[in-house]
C-alpha cells in the first residue's frame, strides 16, 4: 500500500512548484552533446571574473580545519562586517546565502491568516516563502517593470506582517532612489517588517541608489540583506547576511539553523570583504559590459529595461522561449522569463568581454532567423 506524501504536506506546499534554477553548463553539454569549454554561461547572475585571489587564499588555508565544525555564530565574519559598515554585531544574522535570511524571515513571522506583500516581476523567493508557511502572498502590480511602491503601502493591512522590496530588483534590474525609500519607509506601520534586499547594490555608482543601513536607525522595522554571491563572486559559497534592529537579529537567530554558513564560506567571505581592489574591478568589468551589451542591443534594434544590477532584461517583442532555446543550440545559456510573467523577455547576466561578444554573435544569428 503507497501513501500520497503530497496530500500529507502543508496546504501551501502542495501547491508549490519547486524552484527551477538557471541551466549549468554540464546540465547543457550533457542534453545537447556539446563541448562544456564551448559554452558560456549567462544566466544566473555570477561574477564572471572567478572568486577573489585573497578568498581563494583564504579558504586554501582553511581546508586544514574541515573536520570541524564552523563557528556557529560567525564571530570573526560578523566582526569584520560590523567593522566594515558600522553597525553592531547585535544587529547581524549571517545566512546560507541571502536567501537564507529571507527563509528566516518568513519562518518568524509568516503564518495561515497572515500576508506578505511584494511587488510583480519580484524575485521569486518572496511568494514561494509566503506559500511555504501558508500565508497570504500579495502581489502588487508592477509600473514600468517595476516596484510601485504607493501601491504596496496600499497593499498592506492588519494581517500584514513582512513587505519585500528590491532595489535594485530581479529579474527586472529596476531601481527607485533614496526620497522613494524614505516616503515608503516613514509610511509603513511600525508592526510590518520590511525587508529590503540589496542582493546587487555593490554594482550602483554613487548616489544611484539609496544604501539601506542609512535608514536602519530610524526605523526599527527595516532588514537589509546583502549576499557575497554577486559582486564579491562567491555564489559557490552560498554566504549572505542581514542587517536589522537587535530585536529583530534575536527572532531571526531562534529560527535559524546552528551551522548554517560553513567554514570555508565564513574565511572566504572575510578576505574577499578585505579586497577592495576586486569589488572595484568587479563594478568596471560590469559597467562596460552593460555598455557593451546595449550597443549590441541597439546594433539589432532590440529593446531592453534598464538596470543597475549584473544583468539585463531583454524584451524581445515576441515569445522569447524559441530563442531561448536556439542560444542554447549555439552553446549560449541565458535565463527565459516567462515564468515571471515576463515571456517576451531573456534575463542576461554581463559576463567577460569575449563572452558578451559571444552572446552578441549567437543573438544576431538566430534573431535573424525570424
Amino acid at each position: 500500500m503507497t501513501c500520497d506524501f503530497l496530500a500529507l504536506a502543508l496546504p501551501g506546499v502542495q501547491h508549490l512548484s519547486p524552484y527551477v534554477p538557471g541551466k549549468s553548463v554540464a546540465e547543457l553539454a550533457r542534453e545537447l552533446d556539446l563541448d562544456p569549454a564551448g559554452i558560456i554561461k549567462l544566466a544566473s547572475n555570477e561574477n564572471p571574473l572567478g572568486p577573489s585571489p585573497k578568498a581563494m587564499a583564504a579558504i586554501r588555508d582553511a581546508l586544514s580545519e574541515l573536520t570541524r565544525y564552523p563557528d556557529g555564530n560567525g564571530f570573526a565574519l560578523k566582526s569584520q562586517l560590523a567593522a566594515h559598515y558600522g553597525v553592531r554585531l547585535a544587529q547581524l544574522t549571517l545566512g546560507n546565502g541571502s536567501n537564507d535570511i529571507l527563509e528566516l524571515v518568513a519562518r518568524a513571522y509568516l503564518a495561515p491568516g497572515l500576508n506578505a506583500v511584494f511587488s510583480e516581476y519580484a524575485f521569486a523567493v518572496y511568494p514561494i516563502v509566503a506559500q511555504a508557511l501558508g500565508a497570504e502572498g500579495r502581489m502588487v502590480p508592477a509600473k514600468d517593470f517595476g516596484h510601485d511602491l504607493p501601491a504596496m503601502l496600499a497593499a498592506i493591512d492588519a494581517n500584514t506582517r513582512v513587505v519585500f522590496i528590491a532595489n535594485p530588483n530581479n529579474p527586472t534590474g529596476t531601481w527607485f532612489g533614496p526620497a522613494a525609500l524614505a516616503d515608503f519607509l516613514g509610511q509603513v506601520p511600525a508592526s510590518v517588517l520590511v525587508v529590503l534586499d540589496e542582493a546587487y547594490i555593490e554594482y550602483a555608482a554613487g548616489d544611484q541608489l539609496p544604501n539601506g543601513l542609512d535608514y536602519l536607525d530610524a526605523h526599527a522595522n527595516l532588514l537589509v540583506s546583502r549576499t557575497f554571491s554577486k559582486a564579491y563572486g562567491l555564489a559557490g559559497l552560498r554566504v549572505g547576511y542581514g542587517i536589522a534592529s537587535a530585536p529583530i537579529t534575536e527572532v531571526l537567530n531562534r529560527v535559524r539553523q546552528p551551522f548554517n554558513v560553513n567554514s570555508l564560506a565564513q574565511a572566504g567571505a572575510c578576505a574577499a570583504l578585505d579586497d577592495e581592489a576586486y569589488l572595484v574591478e568587479s563594478r568596471r568589468q560590469n559597467d562596460a559590459g552593460m555598455a557593451q551589451l546595449e550597443a549590441g542591443f541597439s546594433r539589432l534594434a532590440l529593446s531592453w529595461i534598464e538596470s543597475r544590477g549584473n544583468f539585463i532584461a531583454l524584451d524581445l517583442g515576441r515569445e522569447a522561449l524559441p530563442v531561448f532555446e536556439a542560444l542554447l543550440r549555439e552553446g549560449v545559456i541565458v535565463r527565459p522569463l516567462a515564468n515571471y510573467g515576463m515571456p517576451n523577455h531573456l534575463r542576461i547576466s554581463i559576463g567577460l568581454a569575449e563572452e558578451n561578444a559571444r552572446l552578441l554573435a549567437a543573438l544576431g544569428k538566430v534573431t535573424a532567423r525570424g
